[in-house]
């Protein structure tokens, strides 16, 4: 094989593009590369370019070798503690690269290319298994970046990489000790419980523990962890420094609170906080998320909690050092993962890079690890991004922290992701109930005769003179009187105690009171204020070019201003306008929300000729808050859960996820379930975060027309979020207002307008704002001066309202009152009645719906009413609307229909 075959095996052009500039300027190109090159010009001058001799062609060769190590010797790891790694073809032996062992003592050029400067093949061979073979494995040549990929190549190398000291070496068995005694401990105290343990992972306490030490000494001021179940009590006790005696408390059953009425979570679901002085001297806050069962479901919620607090924090991503910690199993099959991957590098979302441990326990629950995934990896996802990706076993554990420094040092140079496999095992099944040996006899022999990491490590800090068998036993000794004196106290306590993960950021609100969302929240905003205010988010710079349509858009709502007549869009951007301008920020993500689906928003505006962003509202005035605005991803779930995560940190800010229709929000189901309607009766903790969901029948089929409010509606318990369906601008305005000016926060879920955004009569004044409040309840204003000819009462929400309106222009009918229910949850029983106490107490009442009958609010309204109400709507259906609009007109005039003919009857 010639010199140009090798070539084209080792990247050619990128080798031969090197060499050229090595000609051109030999200081060009680093130290190693002059050497080899050098060696290769005196090969070449002494024996020619047509008959250049063996040992300049087998440098080729070694090279081409060096390259395999690099690209495949992740496959050809010590890195599996307790099963034989599968075999893999062609191997990295002498021959497939042309060479025999007849070349090992030969000295080679290339040795310079991996740290060790010209050297026998023998040597070559050796630092490359060490480096590529032995308990690391590392990917990394798939990545097309040139600097990052240089980066990498010289930072795994055995000569640059983090050293280990003696005072590290302690602290790495002292961490283990932690993770392994806590263990046991659990194991012998709480016979039969469930802690989803640890053991045969318990590395991961020191890699954590390296990690957040390292990154304080590079500029790491919080970190954010999210994890499931297991391994989560001993990061809580030894990371987090959650104290004993709580998670024993925990153990025991206690209840949160003297009535009961919190229902709290199990202990390994709970989350925490802790600011403490890290070991470099430097300020540290550490946070643990909640989380439910549904695992990686708290993966985008760190991530929009990171990025709430880089952007708090100034916008310096080095400050704040996300880290989620998954399961073999759930990273390779849980599709969120994919979409948390995507969002890495995109504005709205980056955080800076996400280090991404996974506690490989190579059994998803009973399945075997060639049953839960196609890919060789579970952490193949990585590969999207190319972000770098470590497999390590979990019994080293000097490679653990080594890993760890070097992923802590790419992370906050780059700014990307970095993935570490941390390969151990179960010790038992899937919780300590469970057995293993039903599913996996073969691996579960081999674990029974495995001694734990901790027993591995001390034996060889012993033999090593590191310390002595006495300095072992003592703090052996120590760690278990820790643990004893935390039971101890334990047994003195009246109650488990489960307090605001996130309690310092949250500090200037309250859990709300019963019925305190009822006092007025004063959300008005004086008449001039307002209208400077639309005409400054109205007008655009007159130098730039616009595109027309945009320009007139601009234009007609300047003409809003003079007419006094506000459409929907102009209600949202003034309810903005004004938080921004009082120091609230606002952020908001979702599908193409920048111009809105239905392209009534305008948010960001585009220059015609070089696309240039202007954001009006971002030029209000000076000293104002920062309007956020970002088309997201095709994503609704990891969206979602980012946007939720950014609310939990940004308490003062009006945070918003918006659906590209209301139905999407399907897709992100999970999220609501777990963190959206629970998270405070599980967790104590608030969040603020607002949904809007496009909602309304307007013949668009049965994809496009519910948002699916009976989902939500079933969900409300309590006070647990506000549900709303309101009608007009300005309502709307004082609702979004609310949402920042309460002395609480509650999520919201608005389920917003299609047909309203250009409506004529869905319009409000200038006054309608600066005065007044929310109003829950909207009594029919034709009528509140005559009531006694009313013996009709027609409650309904959203648009439907507008359609009455038509046909009552068709068909008058004095004896009808038109009343909307603005808000659906909290139910407002007591403004329902207090409109009610205005007409007679015979008077029919009817709540009118365009859902089907089994969907929708009916069966919310049907729970909650006072008295007898009857329904109209469609009948119940499977599907919630017909995709025809010949036939959705014909059940539209139907509902109209009856309506009117009970009203005549």
């Amino acid at each position: 094989m010639d010199t140009l075959d090798f070539l084209s095996q080792l990247e050619p052009t990128a080798l031969e593009a090197h060499y050229q500039r090595y000609l051109a300027d030999p200081q060009s190109v680093d130290a190693s590369w002059q050497q080899f090159f050098k060696g290769f010009d005196l090969a070449l001058a002494t024996y020619g370019e047509e008959s250049a001799s063996p040992i300049a062609k087998k440098e080729f060769q070694v090279l081409d070798l060096i390259h395999g190590y690099r690209t495949r010797g992740h496959l050809f790891t010590q890195t599996n503690p307790v099963r034989a790694r599968r075999t893999y073809e062609p191997d990295l032996s002498l021959e497939q690269f042309g060479l025999t062992e007849a070349d090992l003592d030969t000295t080679f050029q290339a040795g310079s290319q991996v740290g060790i400067g010209p050297a026998p093949l023998r040597a070559i061979v050796e630092h490359l298994r060490e480096t590529y073979c032995h308990s690391i494995g590392i990917e990394y040549m798939f990545i097309r970046d040139l600097p990052r990929l240089n980066w990498i190549r010289e930072h795994i190398e055995l000569a640059n990489r983090p050293r280990i000291e003696v005072a590290d070496r302690k602290q790495i068995l002292k961490k283990l000790n932690q993770a392994t005694l806590f263990e046991e401990f659990l194991q012998k105290k709480f016979v039969g419980q469930k802690r989803f343990s640890l053991e045969g992972g318990e590395s991961l306490i020191a890699a954590l523990d390296a990690v957040i030490e390292d990154g304080s000494s590079r500029g790491v001021r919080e970190v954010v962890i999210g994890m499931a179940h297991r391994g989560r009590l001993s990061t809580l006790a030894h990371i987090l420094g959650k104290p004993y005696a709580e998670i024993f408390t925990e153990f025991e059953g206690k209840a949160y609170d003297d009535d009961g009425d919190f229902d709290g979570d199990v202990k390994y679901h709970l989350g925490y906080s802790r600011s403490l002085m890290a070991d470099t001297g430097e300020p540290l806050t550490i946070t643990l998320a909640p989380n439910p069962s549904h695992l990686e479901a708290v993966g985008p919620v760190v991530e929009g909690l990171s990025r709430a607090r880089i952007d708090a924090l100034g916008g310096d991503s080095c400050t704040v050092l996300p880290i989620l910690i998954h399961g073999d199993a759930a990273i390779a099959g849980q599709g969120v993962v994919y979409e948390v991957a995507q969002m890495a590098q995109l504005d709205g979302y980056r955080v800076g890079g996400t280090i991404h441990i996974v506690v490989n326990n190579q059994v998803g629950f009973t399945t075997n690890y060639l049953d839960a995934r196609s890919s060789t990896y579970c952490t193949d996802v990585s590969k999207v991004t190319e972000a770098l990706s470590f497999h390590v076993n979990a019994d080293d554990p000097e490679a653990v922290v080594t890993v760890m420094r070097i992923a802590c040092d790419y992370r906050q140079t780059w700014k990307r992701d970095v993935f570490i496999d941390l390969l151990g095992y179960r010790k038992y099944g899937h919780n300590e109930g469970d057995e293993p040996m039903f599913t996996q006899p073969q691996l579960y022999k081999s674990i029974g005769k495995h001694p734990n990491v901790r027993e591995l490590y001390l034996q060889q800090l012993l033999a090593d003179g590191t310390l002595t068998a006495d300095d072992a036993e003592g703090m052996k000794e120590a760690q278990i009187a820790r643990m004893e004196a935390g039971y101890e106290a334990a047994a003195g306590m009246d109650r488990a105690i489960v307090e605001d993960f996130l309690q310092d950021l949250w500090k200037d609100y309250h859990n709300a009171e019963p019925d305190e969302w009822r006092q007025p929240v004063d959300t008005a905003v004086a008449r001039e204020r307002l209208e400077a205010l639309a005409r400054a988010m109205s007008t655009l710079p007159e130098e730039k070019k616009i595109y027309r349509k945009v320009a007139k858009l601009m234009r007609d709502r300047l003409k809003m201003v003079e007419e006094d007549r506000l459409d929907w869009a102009m209600g949202e951007l003034l309810a903005y306008a004004t938080l921004l301008t009082e120091g609230h920020p606002v952020r908001i993500s979702g599908q193409d929300v920048e111009r809105g689906t239905f392209s009534h928003r305008h948010a960001v505006v585009k220059t015609e000729d070089s696309e240039e962003e202007i954001i009006p509202l971002n030029h209000l005035e000076e000293g104002q808050a920062t309007f956020q605005i970002y088309n997201s991803l095709l994503s609704e779930y990891a969206v979602a859960g980012f946007d939720y995560g950014y609310a939990f940190a940004r308490p003062e800010g009006l945070t918003i996820w918006e659906a590209q229709f209301g139905d999407f929000n399907n897709g992100a189901q999970i999220l609501f379930d777990q963190f959206l309607s629970s998270a405070e009766d599980k967790w104590r903790t608030m969040n603020g975060l607002t949904l809007l969901l496009p909602h309304g029948y307007e013949g668009m089929g049965s994809e496009h027309s519910s948002g699916r409010m009976e989902r939500f509606l079933q969900l409300g318990s309590g006070e647990n979020f506000f549900v709303c369906n309101v009608t007009e601008p300005s309502n709307y305005f004082h609702l979004l207002r609310r949402q920042v000016k309460m002395a609480f926060r509650k999520p919201l879920v608005v389920f917003t307008p299609k047909k309203l955004l250009r409506y004529p009569k869905a319009v409000s004044s200038f006054e309608a704002m600066a005065t007044g409040h929310f109003a829950p309840v909207i009594d029919d204003p034709r009528t509140q001066g005559d009531p006694g000819a009313v013996d009709t009462l027609v409650f309904c929400s959203g648009k439907i309202y507008y359609e009455l309106l038509e046909r009552l222009e068709e068909t008058p009918a004095p004896n009808i009152a038109f009343i909307r229910v603005e808000q659906l949850h909290p139910y407002p029983g007591l403004e329902i009645e207090a409109v009610r106490a205005g007409y007679s107490p015979k008077a029919k009442c009817l709540w009118v719906q365009e859902e089907p009958r089994n969907m929708g609010a009916w069966t919310f309204i049907m729970q909650h009413f006072s008295g007898e109400i009857a329904c109209i709507s469609r009948s119940a259906s499977a599907s919630p609307a017909s995709g025809s609009p010949v036939v959705h007109a014909r059940r539209q005039q139907a509902i109209l229909d009856e309506v009117f003919d009970n009203a005549h009857n």
